[in-house]
C-alpha cells in the first residue's frame, strides 16, 4: 500500500505504519484512522481496498507530508537566514537554535567530538 510517495510496510499495525510518512505522527495517525472509522489494531496486509482508498484520500488532501512539508521547512529556515534573524544564524553555523546549552551538548555538531582515552597502561616497547 502506497501513500503520500511511501510504501508501507505490510505487517505492522496501521497506526505504526502511518508514522513511516513525514509529516505524520502517532497522534496524527490515531485522528486519521479515527476520521477513517479504521481499528488501530488491524495490520496493513489485512485492509480492504475501500479502506485504503479512505486513508489515502484523508492524508492527501488533509495534511502536507513529504516533499511539500520539507520544502516548507525549507523555505522557512532560509527565510530566518536571510533576515539575519538569531535563529537564522544558529541554522547557519548549524548550532543549537532553542536555547540549548553548548558547552556541554551538542558536541558532534559544533565539531568538538572528544576521543577517548583507552584505558590502562600505555604499552612500552618491548627491549631486546
Amino acid at each position: 500500500m502506497r501513500i503520500a510517495g511511501i510504501t508501507l510496510p505490510q505487517d505492522k499495525r496501521i497506526v505504526v505504519a502511518l508514522t513511516y510518512i513525514y509529516g505524520i505522527g502517532e497522534t496524527s495517525a490515531k485522528k486519521i484512522l479515527h476520521v477513517a472509522n479504521i481499528d488501530q489494531s488491524i495490520r496493513v496486509k489485512d485492509l480492504v481496498q475501500a479502506d485504503e482508498d479512505r486513508l489515502r484520500s484523508i492524508v492527501e488532501k488533509q495534511y502536507k507530508t513529504e516533499g511539500d512539508l520539507r520544502r516548507e521547512i525549507g523555505s522557512n529556515i532560509k527565510r530566518l537566514k536571510d533576515i539575519k534573524s538569531y535563529r537564522g544564524a544558529r541554522h547557519a553555523k548549524r548550532l543549537p537554535s532553542r536555547g540549548q546549552r553548548t558547552k556541554t551538548n551538542s558536541r558532534t555538531t559544533r565539531g568538538n567530538k572528544r576521543n577517548i582515552a583507552p584505558s590502562g597502561k600505555k604499552k612500552s616497547a618491548d627491549k631486546t
